[in-house]
C-alpha cells in the first residue's frame, strides 16, 4: 500500500497514501483539520498501528482544548513545535491544505483514503451520529479519489439559498443577510437549477439548504425532498439556527432519505433548540449541533482597488473560496460574491458566476473553469477577506475575530451602495 497519489499536472507537492510509510516513520504524524471525520481517521490509524502525535486546525477556537486525548495545534504555530512532521489531510480541500503546509516548508502529505476504506463505523461511538459520520467518511473517500483525476469536475458542497429572509438580524453576517431590505424566497426554479448543475458536474458530495433561515420559506421541506429525490445517493443538509421548530409532518417526509440537519447554536438566540432537537430525534432525522463561536469580520462590501498580487493573496488565504453557492439560478464560488451580486452591490461580471438557466451552450465547460479556478475573481476586490487565520493573514483588512451574532433591530437593515456596473 505504498501507492503515490500524485496528480499528473505540475504541483509543488505530492500526496501519498502509504500506510507502511506512516506506520514505520519516526516523524511526528499530525492529522490536519479537526473535521467531523478526523475522529474516524484517528480510530482507523490506531487500528492500523499508525501513531498519531497531534491534530492541527486553522480555527484557533478549536485549539483551546484537547481532542481525542491529544493536543490541537493552531496551524500557523506548527513550526514552533514540529519543524518536521508528516500530515494526514482530514479535509476535502486537499490542495488548500497541502499548499498551506508546503508554504511552511513541509512536504510529506497523506490521503486518508486507504486508511478509511475498510473502516467500520459501528465499532466506535462519536460526537456525531453514526449515520452522519458514515456520510462524512464516504464523502472524503470519494473526494480523495476524484482529486487525482484531472478529467473530473467535482465539488464537496453546494449551498442552495432558498430565502434571504432570516429569523435573526446579525450585524456581521458573512452571507450579507443584514443588507437585504426586500428579503424574499428564492425558490423559483431552484430545482431546475440544481438538476442542471448535477447534470454538468461529475460529483457533488452534498447540498446544503440555507438562507437566511431556510425554515422561513414555507416550501423548505418540499425543496429539500426535491433535491434528494434527484439523486438519493447524495447527502442533503438543512442549515438552521434553531429559532423555528420544524413541523413534524415535514420531518416525516424525510423518512429513509439521506437528509440531515446542521444546527448552529447561538445560545439564547436559538430559542427553540430543545424543541428542534426533540422533533428531530422523535422523527429519526440525524443532526449535528455546532456552537457559533467567534466570526471572522468579513461582512462589509467595499471596493479596495487591490493589486493583482494582493488579490492573489486574499484568495489564497480565503476559507470560503470553495463554499460554492447557488442563488437565483446562478452558481458562484462563494457566498460573499453570490449575495453581493444578488444585492447588486458589486458590478455584474460574468467571470464571477455561471448562469445555469440562461440556456447558454457549454455549461459544463464553464462550470469546470469556475470550479477549478485557482486565482481570484473580479468580485474579490470588494471583500475584506475571509482568512482561516486572520491573525496571520497578509492582506486581510477586517478586524480579526469578532463575537458571533451581534443583533441589530429586526426592522433595521444596514446601508450599502448599489452598483450598476459603475462605482
Amino acid at each position: 500500500m505504498s501507492e503515490i497519489l500524485e496528480q499528473s499536472w505540475n504541483k509543488p507537492y505530492r500526496i501519498e497514501s502509504s500506510i507502511d510509510d506512516l506506520r514505520n516513520t519516526k516523524d511526528p504524524i499530525i492529522i490536519y483539520a479537526l473535521t467531523d471525520e478526523a475522529e474516524a481517521i484517528a480510530n482507523a490509524c490506531k487500528e492500523k498501528g499508525i501513531h498519531i502525535t497531534a491534530f492541527c486546525d486553522n480555527e484557533i477556537r478549536k485549539t483551546e482544548k484537547m481532542y481525542w486525548g491529544l493536543e490541537v495545534i493552531f496551524t500557523p504555530n506548527l513550526l514552533k513545535k514540529f519543524p518536521r512532521a508528516r500530515f494526514i489531510i482530514a479535509h476535502q480541500s486537499l490542495d488548500d491544505c497541502a499548499e498551506q503546509l508546503s508554504d511552511f516548508g513541509y512536504s510529506d502529505f497523506y490521503s486518508p483514503t486507504n486508511i478509511l476504506k475498510d473502516y467500520n463505523v459501528k465499532n466506535y461511538s462519536y460526537l456525531i451520529s453514526e449515520s452522519y459520520m458514515q456520510n462524512k467518511i464516504n464523502n472524503i473517500i470519494k473526494i480523495n479519489e476524484l482529486y487525482f483525476d484531472k478529467s473530473k469536475t467535482y465539488v464537496r458542497s453546494v449551498d442552495v439559498v432558498i430565502t434571504t429572509k432570516c429569523s435573526m438580524n446579525c450585524e456581521s453576517c458573512a452571507n450579507l443577510m443584514q443588507y437585504y431590505v426586500n428579503a424574499k424566497n428564492t425558490d423559483e426554479a431552484v430545482l431546475e437549477a440544481v438538476k442542471k448543475l448535477s447534470e454538468n458536474v461529475d460529483h457533488i458530495s452534498e447540498y446544503r439548504v440555507i438562507g437566511g433561515e431556510p425554515l422561513m420559506n414555507k416550501k423548505w421541506a418540499e425543496i429539500t425532498n426535491g433535491i434528494i429525490d434527484q439523486d438519493p445517493t447524495r447527502t442533503v443538509y438543512v442549515y438552521t439556527n434553531a429559532t423555528i421548530c420544524p413541523p413534524e409532518d415535514k420531518l416525516k417526509s424525510f423518512n429513509g432519505k439521506n437528509i440531515h440537519f446542521f444546527i448552529t447554536d447561538y445560545d439564547e438566540l436559538s430559542r427553540n433548540m430543545s424543541k428542534t432537537v426533540e422533533a428531530l430525534e422523535k422523527n429519526n432525522v440525524p443532526y449535528k449541533i455546532r456552537p457559533a463561536g467567534n466570526w471572522v469580520d468579513c461582512s462589509r462590501i467595499r471596493e479596495h482597488h487591490r493589486s493583482n498580487e494582493q488579490l492573489k493573496q486574499i484568495f489564497k488565504e480565503c476559507c470560503a473560496k470553495e463554499l460554492f453557492t447557488l442563488i437565483s439560478g446562478k452558481f458562484f464560488t462563494c457566498p460573499f460574491i453570490a449575495n453581493a451580486a444578488e444585492l447588486k452591490a458589486i458590478p455584474d461580471n460574468k467571470a464571477d458566476y455561471v448562469d445555469l438557466l440562461s440556456g447558454e451552450p457549454n455549461i459544463r465547460k464553464k462550470l469546470a473553469r469556475l470550479i477549478h479556478k485557482k486565482t481570484f475573481f473580479p468580485a474579490c476586490d470588494f471583500c475584506d477577506g475571509r482568512p482561516h487565520a486572520p491573525e496571520s493573514a497578509k492582506e486581510y483588512t477586517g478586524r480579526g475575530l469578532i463575537k458571533a451574532a451581534k443583533q441589530i433591530p429586526m426592522n433595521t437593515k444596514l446601508p450599502f451602495q448599489e452598483l450598476n456596473n459603475k462605482n
